[in-house]
């Protein structure tokens, strides 16, 4: 099923939360064009994965590293999900994992010279690749979607019956 035929699905069903529903269609199809074009970009011009790279991208604003629990809560995933991927950073040589100083059953992980290396190349290319994708949008225009979304995601948190992303 497409994102289209949930439209399809939308003007068939309850009426009463149509502009939400359609709305969240519309964030998540553009999400989803975007996200495929950089797992294609990061596939064909580095033997990457989108994955990969956004643990890369959390590592690099952490000089000490991180918990890897914390690293998963960022990337709003499983610790399960994170540990494979982790395993073949360190066997790449992108990054290590060594005990807490403070107490050793909490894992460390942080970014080696040669990962900070790799993700700064490829975060150059990331930023043209979304600039390329949103070519043909006017600038401003760009401003006030990232605006409103800015006031949308503080609502949704506020909302939210758990914890914050």
């Amino acid at each position: 099923m497409s994102i289209e035929d949930d439209f399809d699905d939308l003007r068939a069903g309850d009426q009463d939360h149509r502009a939400e529903v359609r709305l969240w269609l519309r964030l998540l199809a553009c999400s989803r064009l975007i996200e495929a074009d950089l797992r294609r970009q990061f596939r064909e011009n580095f033997n990457f994965t989108l994955p990969r790279f956004d643990i890369l991208a959390q590592l690099d604003r952490e000089p000490g590293g991180l918990v890897q629990g914390e690293l998963s809560k960022r990337l709003m995933v499983s610790q399960a999900n994170v540990t494979p991927i982790i395993e073949r950073l360190i066997a790449d040589g992108f990054v290590t994992r060594s005990a807490s100083n403070l107490d050793r059953r909490i894992q460390i992980i942080c970014l080696t010279v040669e990962g900070r290396q790799k993700f700064r190349r490829m975060a150059k290319k990331h930023n043209i690749w979304l600039a390329d994708a949103m070519a043909g949008i006017p600038e401003e225009e760009i401003e006030a979607v990232g605006k409103r979304l800015a006031s949308f995601k503080r609502a949704l948190i506020a909302n939210r019956s758990d914890q914050p992303l």
